[in-house]
């Protein structure tokens, strides 16, 4: 299925994701792009190289080992990086395993 709107593909991530060790493991990535990218500017340029490296390697990673699935950022690149960078905030925040909680219920409901 092709997505039409990040709205759409939302709950498929989500489900890519319902693991928490998973999401932890996203979490740590995201975090080491969001920490290397501003100390880039500070300390040395050639951290802008690791930090997609970091970031994606936590999260594939916890693709092929943990979840055992693709990630989804192969077939929807933006809207897995925007994805990711959502399921970020709302573990920030605390929000993340009611989401998966939710769209889980969804799933088993239809």
């Amino acid at each position: 299925m092709k997505y039409q709107s990040f709205r759409e593909f939302w709950p498929f991530y989500v489900g890519e994701h319902h693991l928490k060790l998973t999401r932890i493991f996203h979490f740590i990535g995201t975090l080491s792009v969001i920490t290397l990218i501003p100390m880039s500017f500070f300390y040395d340029p050639y951290l802008l190289l690791i930090a997609p490296v970091t970031g994606y390697g936590f999260a594939w990673f916890s693709h092929y080992f943990i979840e055992k699935n693709r990630p989804a950022t192969f077939i929807y690149p933006v809207w897995s990086l925007i994805a990711d960078f959502k399921m970020f905030a709302l573990m920030f925040i605390g929000k993340m395993d009611a989401e998966a909680d939710r769209y889980s219920q969804q799933q088993e409901n239809r």
